[in-house]
């Protein structure tokens, strides 16, 4: 008889433990799945990757705008006037859809175009795209998150991702050694580099939040861990972060959970601020610190799930967000928001973006009338909606106020300001977005694009497929592109199968499906 591998080491009891824990919920997870007619979330990405492999052929087709979503991608072509929107997903109650389709907005024919290009990426949502000019233009995706339409099943993604505009084609990168799987992490461009921040993984059982960084060099495709002196931010996903003009990085907010006790879970938003710099004379580009930052100027609300876009290279745009209040440990109470607001990158200074509406020769006139008569109102909407916010100050008052679209009242929250001339900067009746989180945004020749996104009233979610535009310069109204009915979107009660609210297909045109995320974590 052989003698036994000595150096074959022993698994301690806590590890037996887990394992057959582990053992046990993969066999109830399997007859729980067989009872949904559902196939193992691995096996159907895979099939996917397989059946977007065999694709030999570029579809363009024109045809109506993207359905209902969030937790999508919006970025702008470097050369050409278009939009690329990737991904997102639609939940309604009852099932989750995961999206894997590319569109292209058309800014000057005002036309989308879905793309169905060779070895496309599977279905995801909380990802992240960025555009880099190499080759005619590229289309960077790393990341994301994939779910099973009952949600009973989720997937993160570890892969990286590159469209060529030139070729109309996709290819997958296999670099090893970059980030774990993840989904609500931040990248961003800089110089020949693409930066990955932060994310979260969550497997139904267990969640982790990350704060490491990860470099990927476009020029030998080869990732790189990166260790960082300094203070780092607290780990956290939907955060946001921005290159500054002497490119370094700018990390501000974001959102985590920590278990207070057994299924009980306790979330942060953060406000902090947090520069990563080059160390001096590194010429590797691999040697960062962190750094602490002091925020100067107006007082943001707390919030996540903001979206923001770089409008120059010292500039950037905030909109919406939401803030969870805890009623108590179980419940909780969302204030979502729909101002827009400005980061100074050299002063790290923020600002309320006042919109002061179109002006026409009749105000103009009743404004030589005297004092005592008091200000005329000197702007119109030219959308008559029923979401318009009759008093823009509440986006830089200290208070808060409520829109009610004739549907159901939702809370709107607001950017702080120290001193406010109201009568002096703020102009009534200038229409804006109803509050959200995660919408698209896309800056192209200096207009800022902002599209879908999501807000929640009670125990339901309402997806938005409405766009908007805003003239950077003028600063004067959003303009509607797309409007959207929200009374016509289905929401199924947990109580019941059938909706109160009409039936519409919000499916998309072409059939695919993807993941669902939580909205306070992208």
């Amino acid at each position: 008889m052989g003698k036994k591998d000595k150096n074959k080491k022993k698994l301690s009891g806590s590890v037996k433990t887990a394992l057959k824990t582990e053992k046990k919920l993969s066999a109830k997870q399997k007859k729980e799945l067989a009872m949904l007619g559902e196939d193992d979330i691995e096996n159907v990405i895979a099939q996917i990757e397989r059946e977007e492999a065999r694709r030999q052929h570029v579809v363009e087709k024109t045809i109506a705008p993207p359905s209902r979503r969030v937790n999508f991608t919006l970025t702008a072509h470097p050369f050409k006037d278009e939009l690329i929107m990737l991904g997102g997903e639609f939940h309604d109650g009852r099932t989750t859809t995961v999206y894997g389709d590319m569109f292209m907005y058309n800014i000057n024919k005002n036309e989308w175009m879905i793309i169905k290009a060779p070895n496309a990426p599977p279905p995801r949502c909380g990802h992240q795209a960025v555009i880099t000019p190499t080759n005619k233009g590229e289309l960077w995706v790393f990341g994301g998150e994939f779910s099973s339409p009952s949600e009973s099943q989720f997937y993160h993604y570890k892969d990286l991702w590159v469209y060529r505009f030139a070729e109309k084609k996709w290819e997958k990168i296999l670099s090893p050694g970059g980030p774990s799987a993840r989904s609500g992490h931040r990248m961003t461009h800089i110089k020949k580099q693409l930066v990955v921040f932060g994310g979260f993984h969550d497997n139904l059982r267990d969640y982790k939040y990350y704060n490491d960084v990860h470099i990927f060099n476009l020029e030998t495709y080869v990732w790189h861990k990166i260790e960082l002196s300094g203070i780092p931010p607290l780990p956290r996903s939907g955060c946001i972060i921005l290159p500054t003009p002497e490119n370094k990085l700018l990390v501000y907010g974001g959102y985590s959970k920590e278990r207070i006790k057994k299924d009980v879970d306790k979330g942060c938003i953060h406000n902090d601020m947090f520069l990563m710099t080059p160390e001096k004379n590194d010429q590797s580009g691999l040697k960062w610190k962190w750094v602490s930052v002091k925020q100067s100027g107006i007082k943001v609300s707390p919030r996540c799930s903001a979206s923001a876009i770089l409008i120059q290279p010292n500039l950037a745009y905030l909109f919406g967000g939401v803030y969870d209040e805890e009623d108590n440990e179980e419940d909780l109470h969302g204030k979502f928001y729909n101002d827009l607001v400005a980061l100074d990158l050299e002063k790290f200074q923020w600002h309320t973006v006042t919109l002061c509406g179109k002006r026409d020769v009749t105000s103009r006139r009743r404004r030589r009338k005297p004092k005592e008569e008091g200000p005329e109102n000197n702007s119109e909407n030219e959308n008559d909606s029923d979401n318009e916010i009759h008093d823009p100050s509440a986006a830089i008052a200290e208070s808060t106020i409520t829109d009610d679209d004739g549907i159901f009242t939702v809370t709107i929250g607001s950017a702080s300001m120290s001193t406010v001339d109201k009568e002096e900067n703020i102009h009534e009746n200038v229409f804006v977005p109803c509050p959200r989180i995660n919408p698209g945004l896309a800056v192209k020749n200096n207009a800022l694009y902002l599209y879908g996104g999501m807000f929640e009233n009670g125990d339901r979610q309402y997806t938005l497929c409405d766009f908007y535009s805003l003239d950077c310069r003028k600063l004067d109204e959003w303009k509607t592109i797309l409007t959207d009915d929200i009374s016509s979107q289905t929401w199924y009660d947990s109580s019941n199968s059938s909706s109160d609210t009409d039936n519409t297909d919000d499916s998309n045109e072409d059939g695919s499906e993807d993941e669902s995320m939580d909205i306070d974590e992208n």
